[in-house]
């Protein structure tokens, strides 16, 4: 796949590239010392082990061991395939490729990704189609004047692409079908539908307002249209397919990414109506779930990208449900989350066409609450907390949820608001609660454990083992090695390719071939001449150690020394195992002739 490239196209791509500023869109990084650093987007986890060098170009992370350069970062990241990823960064800076280049998501030797390419090419010719019917025909005035009554502006229309399909049954698949696209491959996509007895394909979208869904890079890569009546279902979303898997999409991402990374803050609602609304009040940071519960997926890509997560469903009870829903998913996931809460049963459009974008900027973003502020307020609905019989059991279930609060401190703060509202002593309150955490057995313990409890990552992390005096030496040695053609030819000359550990053999084989060459010490664009991902891990670790930039020549040989004798270190252990058990057989001759071994190796060690 690399050889279809040209060597020095990949490496003005690689050169163009800082991968401080890619990484950053999908990771929130911060800088410590030389580095910066983040929560690793491989694997789950709370504390940040995942590193990023901008000297070097490459990233690594010190749990699960996933390394690289810009181009494995997308490869891993988005599942491109290298050609895929080197077309994606071309693109986006703007330098020209050869013209025999695969496009992305195009072809690269599976069927799976040449169907897949056909089905991005329908999804964006029918997206471009639909919004053309509705902004510039007579077939779509009806539509275009909801939108307009509902609050839409002719700028947000077009920003989102808004669309619509006609109440034709079959005109979408006349149109793709004389574009030369195959109508089974276009049902797989989720545009077209099989007639029940199988002889003909129809629209799967017929007189609905069109939302184009985008990945996070800004394909499209489903629908999801909305009747103009009242017609069940109200929203009719594209099926699952091999473009679109719903769990791992979050609507509007790619255009409100970097108004989160700007913002610290995501803000998540309920349907696309409310983030286009939210969007046009100045609220960009805002992206919906697709319709359904909130995944775990979903929240991992928020946590990524925000240190904190606004909730801003609809008021009513369903609404208010899901909140709890979500806000339970997101914690689980690490997330720091708040409330935005909406008076009077509304839904953020409605909010926003009614009140105005200043106010839900500042009276409901602005004033969003913690997770629990908004549940001491939820427990209260449909309850009169003038009955005692109520009041009590109101108290219970507020007690439950601060008993689930693994910050002593947030306790200490909401029995004291139950206290003073209710007029009950905190002892009273406390001894309460204590029955309540040792009956669910989450006993409240001391602040260190709780914090502890709550810093532990979400997947376990690689432990670093004590390595021995030589597996030290031999990764110091490439790390210099890496840093310096220098030092990699006075280990070319004195230890050639005897390192013990074969990853380390192997490393400094490609290493020296890439000197060999005539290539720089550019590390990272020697990551890409490394044959497999594991291999890449491990010289990644290697090179995010700090090394001196002139290691003193002792400091060279001793590490070499320290190679080149550990296979007589190892020897003379089997040596003195054997003398032992001759030994013991009381083969005393046998015993004699290996001691003298002992010695020469000891000798030879010394020497």
């Amino acid at each position: 796949m690399a050889q279809r490239i040209p060597e020095d196209a990949v490496n003005k791509i690689q050169q163009s590239v800082d991968i401080v500023d890619l990484i950053g869109e999908y990771v929130q990084l911060k800088k410590q010392g030389r580095n910066y650093f983040g929560l690793c987007p491989f694997h789950g986890e709370n504390t940040p082990s995942f590193s990023v060098s901008p000297d070097k170009q490459i990233f690594h992370c010190f749990g699960c061991g996933a390394g690289g350069n810009v181009f494995s970062f997308l490869m891993q990241m988005e599942g491109y395939e290298f050609v895929e990823a080197v077309r994606q960064l071309s693109e986006k800076e703007g330098i020209a490729l050869p013209e025999d280049t695969p496009k992305l998501s195009e072809p690269s030797g599976e069927g799976r990704d040449q169907d897949s390419a056909v089905m991005l090419k329908a999804h964006e010719l029918l997206k471009k189609f639909y919004h053309h019917l509705l902004v510039n025909t007579k077939e779509g005035e009806t539509a275009l004047e909801y939108l307009i009554q509902r609050g839409f502006t002719k700028e947000s229309i077009e920003h989102f692409e808004i669309g619509y399909s006609l109440p034709s049954w079959n005109f979408a698949a006349k149109f793709l079908a004389k574009r030369g696209f195959s109508l089974p491959l276009m049902e797989q996509a989720g545009l077209l539908v099989k007639k029940n007895d199988g002889s003909d394909f129809l629209d799967r979208f017929r007189n609905r307002i069109m939302f184009p869904i985008l990945d996070h890079n800004g394909n499209t890569i489903a629908f999801s249209g909305r009747v103009l009546t009242d017609e069940q279902p109200k929203y009719l979303n594209s099926p699952e397919t091999k473009l679109f898997n719903k769990s791992k999409v979050l609507y509007n991402f790619h255009k409100a990414r970097l108004h989160i990374r700007k913002h610290q803050q995501a803000v998540l609602l309920e349907g696309f109506a409310d983030v286009i609304s939210a969007s046009k009040a100045g609220v960009e940071q805002s992206v919906a779930a697709m319709g359904t519960a909130l995944t775990d997926e979903q929240a991992k890509i928020l946590k990524r990208n925000s240190l904190e997560i606004v909730l801003c469903y609809d008021s009513d009870k369903a609404g208010l449900e899901a909140t709890l829903r979500s806000a339970k998913t997101l914690i689980q996931a690490g997330a720091a989350v708040k409330v935005a809460m909406i008076p009077d049963g509304l839904d953020p459009d409605d909010y926003i066409n009614r009140y105005g974008a200043e106010k839900f900027r500042q009276d409901v973003i602005g004033a969003s609450v913690s997770v629990m502020a908004f549940k001491m307020n939820y427990f209260k609905r449909g309850k009169n907390l003038q009955n005692e019989a109520e009041r009590i059991q109101y108290m219970e279930q507020i007690l439950k949820e601060i008993a689930e609060l693994s910050n002593p401190l947030e306790q200490e703060i909401y029995l004291k608001q139950l206290s003073q509202e209710y007029s009950i002593g905190m002892e009273i309150l406390k001894e309460r609660l204590g029955e309540i955490a040792r009956t669910s057995g989450k006993p409240r313990g001391k602040p260190e454990q709780n914090r502890a409890a709550a810093d532990k990552p979400m997947a376990p992390r690689k432990k670093k083992k004590l390595l021995p005096a030589y597996h030290n030496a031999e990764r110091m040695l490439l790390a210099h090695m890496l840093k310096s053609r220098d030092a990699a030819q006075k280990v070319l000359d004195t230890l050639g390719i005897e390192f013990n550990i074969e990853e380390h053999r192997a490393i400094a084989t490609y290493l020296f071939a890439y000197y060999e060459e005539g290539s720089d010490g550019n590390i990272s664009t020697f990551l890409q001449r490394l044959p497999s991902r594991e291999l890449m891990s491990a010289a990644s670790d290697i090179a995010m150690m700090q090394v001196s930039d002139d290691p003193a020549p002792a400091e060279i040989q001793d590490y070499m020394k320290q190679i080149l004798n550990y296979p007589k270190i190892r020897d003379l252990q089997e040596k003195e195992a054997e003398k032992n058990e001759a030994e013991k057989q009381r083969d005393f001759v046998k015993a004699a002739r290996i001691a003298m071994e002992i010695v020469q190796l000891k000798r030879s060690l010394r020497g």
